[in-house]
């Protein structure tokens, strides 16, 4: 195929793909992404390297050859373009890519679920018929400790002697660093094939299951749950979550398929490391809310619907946020 036949085959298909070029690189000034068939430009981008490989190994005319360089250039700069602010990366990871992230990892999920409401439902209803059980669990001082946080002659419902930051503010910081501490030994027990992070679950759902039994009983069980309630759904969600990437970099190292061990820990770490950034927000959420909404002298009643509330919204954004996006 000589250069002029070469040219009259294709000329139709590099005009197009020029016309896609100036699309894109128009977003924003009356040009929307709608307008341009972006499922096909990948494979039309390749088709256009090929040609330019041609047009260069057949020694081409200088224009032609340029000509076809300049698309190249032009598509993979459009190609391999990043997102023009953090901010709108932070958007879209939050609208989008984690609770896509966590529905395709349904199954590391819902086990990390079973391992942590399991033991904390039911040690939480041991404890509540048996009010003793809980020295089984936590040393008496532990006990006296969790009564008096949440005994209604405290100062302040919620601090102890660990807790005992002047100032909501202060208290927030202190949520911040103990949700993600607990979050992230959950989430690194995974590397030992797993068996960490089911630990992990496991633990955090006897103490907190324990804790709730024993409390729900008078008078605590009237400043306990409208304290807890509100950020619970986060914070505790955040931590099934946590468990969940652990899980997923525990079972590629048990089951890596054609993959070496390294190679599959690997390919799994950027699923697990979304999951684990989108559970560090939630529980920076959940610190906000134990710190400025919990200690409140709002009635119980606004509390436990504003908690049910919450539990509705993480439903519905862990199941249905981010569907339809390609």
């Amino acid at each position: 195929m000589n250069q002029s036949q070469f040219e009259h085959a294709y000329q139709d298909l590099w005009a197009e793909f020029g016309q896609m070029l100036e699309l894109l690189e128009s977003e924003g000034r009356g040009v929307s992404l709608k307008d341009v068939d972006l499922p096909s430009f990948p494979a039309r981008y390749r088709q256009l390297c090929n040609h330019y490989g041609l047009a260069l190994s057949r020694h081409y005319s200088p224009a032609l050859v340029d000509r076809l360089h300049a698309l190249v250039l032009n598509g993979h700069r459009q190609l391999y373009r990043q997102d023009k602010t953090f901010l709108w990366q932070g958007i879209r990871f939050i609208s989008r890519d984690f609770p896509k992230t966590i529905r395709a990892t349904a199954g590391a999920f819902f086990l990390a679920f079973l391992l942590f409401f399991g033991p904390a439902i039911g040690v939480g209803i041991a404890t509540f018929h048996d009010p003793v059980l809980i020295y089984s669990i936590l040393a008496e001082s532990q006990v006296g400790e969790m009564e008096s946080m949440y005994n209604p002659q405290n100062r302040k419902i919620g601090r102890s002697a660990k807790r005992d930051g002047e100032t909501d503010f202060a208290m927030f910081g202190f949520y911040i660093m103990n949700n993600i501490s607990i979050g992230f030994r959950t989430f690194a027990g995974g590397i030992l094939f797993g068996t960490g992070s089911a630990f992990f679950l496991l633990y955090n759902g006897l103490m907190i299951g324990s804790v709730a039994g024993h409390l729900s009983h008078q008078p605590f069980g009237a400043v306990f749950w409208p304290f807890v309630s509100g950020h619970a759904a986060y914070e505790l969600t955040a931590i099934v979550i946590c468990g969940a990437a652990g899980l997923t970099l525990g079972g590629s190292l048990i089951m890596p398929g054609n993959l070496t061990r390294k190679d599959s820990l690997r390919a799994n770490a950027p699923t697990a490391l979304s999951l684990v950034i989108g559970a560090a927000i939630m529980l920076v959420c959940a610190a906000f809310i134990e710190a400025f909404w919990s200690p409140s002298g709002l009635e119980p009643k606004i509390k436990y619907w504003v908690a049910g509330l919450n539990w509705l919204v993480v439903f519905l954004y862990l199941s249905f946020c981010g569907r339809g996006h390609q």
